[in-house]
């Protein structure tokens, strides 16, 4: 009996020390995910504004990219109350230099993926330098908007289909036989 009591007892232990053993482990996968996404605001780099008139879904630090690799993040997003625009900071890599007709467009990673600025320069010889504002932007499409201008559309040529087809037969009963 008093070997059953030791055994309960050892595996007792191995349990709490398991269970203290993981919980370690997640703190310290809390800890280097709070400390990874902190380093995302890095502000290396010159800074360059844009006005979007959607931004739904970005954020401060999304990523900054051209042709697909990241050149910088969101620095801060403020209302601008004359124009009613949403007004975009961030960062872009010193080595790289944009062209004064750059775009700068509002996308997603994936179908319900995070949303990033995706830069597209032009051919102007002159480029941007820091605190300038990129003039040509579109802004973030939402997902919900076009599923629901989608459903709408399908609703209303469903609705006057079956409309036009009441109509056809209401209008071939009214006729008199021989």
């Amino acid at each position: 009996m008093a070997s059953a009591m030791a055994e309960k007892s050892r595996r007792s232990l191995a349990e709490l020390l398991t269970g203290t053993a993981v919980l370690v482990a997640l703190a310290g996968m809390l800890a280097a995910a709070v400390v990874g996404e902190g380093r995302k605001t890095d502000t290396v780099g010159y800074r360059l504004g844009a006005d979007f008139s959607q931004v739904d879904g970005l954020s401060v630090g999304s990523d900054v990219r051209l042709a697909g690799v990241t050149i910088g993040t969101v620095q801060s997003e403020s209302v601008n109350p004359q124009t009613f625009k949403a007004h975009v900071v961030f960062t872009v890599r010193p080595d790289i230099h944009l062209s004064a007709d750059t775009a700068a467009i509002i996308t997603s990673d994936s179908l319900l993926g995070g949303k990033y600025i995706a830069l597209s320069p032009g051919g102007d010889d002159k480029t941007l330098q820091a605190g300038a504002t990129i003039s040509q932007t579109q802004g973030s499409i939402s997902l919900e908007q076009l599923l629901s201008k989608f459903i709408f559309s399908v609703t209303d040529t469903l609705t006057r289909a079956n409309k036009g087809a009441a109509e056809g037969q209401s209008g071939g009963s009214g006729a008199s036989l021989p």
